[in-house]
């Protein structure tokens, strides 16, 4: 995954507000910081935790990291890789930067730093974008302008999330790409899209597992013929969010609309019925 561009004004120009509130570097024991169970990067390179530390030993920590006040000691805002990397360089003090915010602002910096500076894997950012979606209600638009990008982008990665269990360890551990994982998500049978996940874990390209995804449209032609998806698409449009009509044999059928808090359940409302919640 390529590192995410558009990113360039800094933390501190992102959330302006808290730059005037008197914080200043200081010298924090590292036995009083916790790291921040809830930011989105679950893993750390070993190898370049141990160069990072090398570095430290020789030149230093050239960069603070962000903490806020937390229990009775700290928590790791921004810079947990950092902070590791002094444990591992035998240092009993780091320096940081000490800054009040609620779990809402702390939950965006922490995603945005990692964006920033070192690639998240795609599993990772995705739940990084949920997270804020679900626990502090924000809406796909907000996010995405926090982090600079489409709100499509943003909605597009949190559906990966939807995924099976294999193809989503297929794809966090890199076996496969985001292109595959999207080519895998519009396969509905599941012994189908097993076989299309196995031939692109043996080196079948994006373009090839697209070729099983239209290959299993085809097969089901009958159930989802050109009427429903242009009417799928129409309401795709309409509604600016991803829609899915299944139908069966008989020609029932029902229509998936996707949200992740309640201001987003609102606005379908509100476009559905024609009236304000």
């Amino acid at each position: 995954m390529s590192k995410i561009g558009g990113l360039g004004r800094g933390l501190d120009s992102l959330f302006a507000d808290t730059a005037d509130n008197g914080s200043s570097i200081v010298e924090l024991r590292i036995s009083e910081i916790e790291p921040n169970k809830a930011q989105p990067r679950k893993k750390f390179d070993a190898t370049a935790l141990n160069e990072l530390a090398e570095s430290i030993k020789e030149n230093g920590l050239l960069q603070p990291i962000l903490v806020r006040p937390y229990k009775d000691g700290y928590q790791i805002v921004a810079g947990e890789r950092r902070w590791r990397a002094c444990r591992l360089a035998g240092l009993s003090t780091v320096k940081a930067t000490v800054m009040d915010m609620d779990d809402s602002k702390v939950a965006y910096l922490a995603l945005i730093e990692n964006l920033q500076r070192e690639n998240l894997d795609p599993t990772e950012e995705a739940a990084g974008y949920k997270n804020l979606a679900e626990s502090y209600g924000a809406s796909f638009e907000e996010i995405a302008k926090r982090v600079n990008k489409s709100r499509s982008y943003v909605a597009n990665a949190v559906r990966l999330l939807s995924l099976d269990e294999k193809s989503l360890a297929a794809l966090k551990e890199g076996k496969i790409t985001v292109g595959h994982a999207k080519a895998l998500l519009s396969i509905e049978e599941p012994e189908l899209r097993k076989q299309a996940l196995e031939k692109a874990i043996g080196g079948a390209s994006v373009r090839e597992t697209e070729r099983a995804q239209k290959t299993a449209k085809t097969k089901t032609a009958s159930l989802h013929d050109n009427y429903y998806s242009e009417v799928e698409l129409t309401l795709k449009k309409s509604l600016h969010r991803a829609v899915k009509i299944t139908v069966a044999q008989n020609g029932k059928g029902k229509i998936t609309l996707e949200f992740y808090n309640k201001d987003e359940l609102k606005e379908i409302a509100n476009r559905l019925g024609k009236k304000e919640w």
